[in-house]
């Protein structure tokens, strides 16, 4: 009985961590993101339509902060990118509910700043369930 729980001990480590949020509901909610953000794959297939002022979501989960090519990003996101911010769930409904506050927390300086102006005040764990299920390591 032991040798059969070391291997499935194991094999829970490897997999994916879930997003906890709703992700019908999170597809919803991306609505409000649409108007600067889309979900475009690798291949070219649009997911969600929508602006390009801000980066395509495509494989957010798992990302660090600051690195879809060809996207102009402001300094501070791309300086908590090379700190180690990597999207994760809490990480995702933070920055989303106060982008500029929490760059100033990531950062330590007050003076950092966003051009993400809007702020979602809930669903943000929701809208990174539903972005969660696209992109080269989808969970």
């Amino acid at each position: 009985m032991k040798h059969i729980l070391i291997p499935a001990a194991l094999i829970c480590l490897a997999v994916p961590a879930f997003a906890e949020g709703d992700a019908a509901a999170g597809e919803k909610a991306f609505g409000k993101c649409k108007s600067c953000h889309q979900v475009e794959s690798d291949a070219g297939e649009t997911i969600a339509k929508g602006g390009k002022t801000g980066p395509n979501l495509w494989g957010v989960a798992g990302r660090t902060a600051g690195t879809v090519e060809g996207f102009k990003y402001g300094d501070d996101i791309v300086a908590a990118g090379a700190a180690g911010l990597v999207w994760d769930e809490a990480s995702f409904a933070a920055y989303v509910q106060d982008p500029k506050a929490f760059l100033q927390d990531k950062l330590g300086d007050t003076g950092a700043k966003s051009k993400m102006s809007f702020k979602l005040k809930s669903g943000g764990e929701d809208i990174f369930a539903y972005l969660s299920q696209f992109g080269p390591t989808a969970n």
